[in-house]
């Protein structure tokens, strides 16, 4: 499927019927297209995959965990960070965004990351085990001054009074 940019209504995308067979769905696998990048918050995101795919393959949700609601929304989003992270950097060649900007990024999911995996460490249900791997999934992303500039100045400042309202 291409790439749509266009300023077009897609009613389609949310018109589609019932919902069946979700669970069907498979991901392409998100180590390809992080072993293509070799940068210190991609690296440090991707620990922290391996860490959270150490606890599903360890310490498996039990039958009260699955029933848990909030529990569960927890551990979805520490997925999701995953499932955006593959995109974002599936998407950063296409579009030519640079490493500067791409390791920025994932500074944010790195502090998100960690968040989450307090949040789930914090829950009633969660095990001892998970609260280990809970803990090790924690990371300080690597700050790096100059690129932060860079990336404040060439890309984020640089759209200061782009945007004009229409009265």
């Amino acid at each position: 499927i291409g790439t749509r940019d266009d300023a077009s209504n897609d009613d389609f995308l949310f018109d589609q019927g019932p919902t069946k067979g979700l669970g069907t769905i498979r991901f392409h696998d998100y180590a390809t297209v992080f072993a293509e990048y070799d940068l210190p918050n991609v690296n440090l995101f991707a620990s922290q995959i391996d860490r959270f795919k150490a606890m599903l393959a360890t310490a498996t949700p039990d039958q009260e965990q699955v029933k848990d609601t909030d529990w569960l929304l927890a551990l979805g989003e520490l997925f999701a960070l995953i499932v955006y992270g593959q995109l974002v950097l599936e998407n950063a060649r296409v579009n030519g965004i640079g490493d500067d900007i791409v390791d920025e990024y994932f500074d944010v999911a790195v502090r998100d990351f960690s968040r989450y995996a307090v949040e789930l460490h914090g829950k009633p249900t969660t095990t001892p085990e998970q609260a280990e791997h809970c803990r090790g999934m924690i990371r300080t992303p690597a700050h790096d001054a100059g690129r932060f500039q860079r990336v404040w100045t060439d890309h984020v400042l640089a759209l200061k009074d782009r945007y004009h309202m229409t009265p």
